[in-house]
């Protein structure tokens, strides 16, 4: 009887609670998982943001160097974040050298450090590690912005590049200088010249924040566009 007892104890379990249990554990993976996913994700929008604080530093540590000017090599790409990385590399953690001094789209050795967002993974293998564009309102007047084209700001222009100061935004809270060129953190992989999505940018006075593409002012081209924000470093891009 006492050995009855025990097996009876320790009997397995039938198939029905096996596949109630593996129910339940499908479940708690159905509300747990999500969850997981979107607190790594915040995690990642918060170095990202981190990243992009560095990179105002290094702008801001730029123009005390330069007599208050914003950088401006009369590249008219100079937007394009594999090419103003050079120029602020003094003061930023990341490491590599220009494979072609003609060409600073590629490099050699290159470690990207706070140029790459860990959300964004088009820009590894399609911007050389660099997530980041600088605004051609900081190297063109503002009159030039206003007479300016989507397609002047990505093919070459006749448009004159001017060194602006940084106090020459007239609304530092609201014109951006730096900001994620796509749209990593959401479910829209986008660029600037796109109402969907939604992105990280740095301000003229030094503060970064996240905002959606549709809280952007339509820029000279209609886009939330703030390589051309209308009337350049003396317009804004956001209240």
């Amino acid at each position: 009887m006492l050995v009855n007892s025990v097996q009876s104890k320790l009997r397995a379990f039938t198939l029905i609670e096996l596949l109630v249990v593996i129910a339940i554990i499908g479940i708690l993976a159905s509300i747990l998982l999500p969850a997981l996913a979107r607190a790594k994700e915040s995690g990642r929008r918060a170095l990202c943001g981190s990243n992009l604080r560095q990179i105002n530093l290094a702008f801001n540590l730029y123009t005390q160097d330069y007599k208050e000017c914003l950088p401006n090599t009369g590249d008219v790409f100079l937007w394009m974040g594999r090419r103003w990385r050079w120029v602020v590399q003094p003061y930023l953690p990341f490491s590599g050298q220009r494979t072609d001094t003609n060409n600073p789209n590629v490099s050699t050795n290159f470690i990207p450090g706070t140029l790459l967002c860990p959300s964004d993974y088009a820009s590894k293998t399609n911007y050389d590690g660099t997530s980041y564009g600088y605004t051609a309102t900081a190297y063109y007047s503002n009159e030039s912005i206003n007479s300016m084209s989507l397609a002047d700001t990505y093919s070459a222009n006749s448009f004159t590049c001017s060194s602006r100061h940084l106090s020459d935004a007239v609304f530092p809270a609201g014109k951006a200088i730096v900001a994620e060129w796509l749209s990593a953190h959401s479910g829209d992989k986008v660029g600037w010249w796109d109402w969907r999505g939604a992105r990280i940018y740095s301000f003229a006075d030094g503060h970064v924040a996240y905002y959606v593409a549709k809280s952007l002012h339509p820029a000279v081209d209609q886009l939330p566009d703030i390589n051309l924000t209308v009337n350049g470093l003396g317009g804004k891009d956001v209240d």
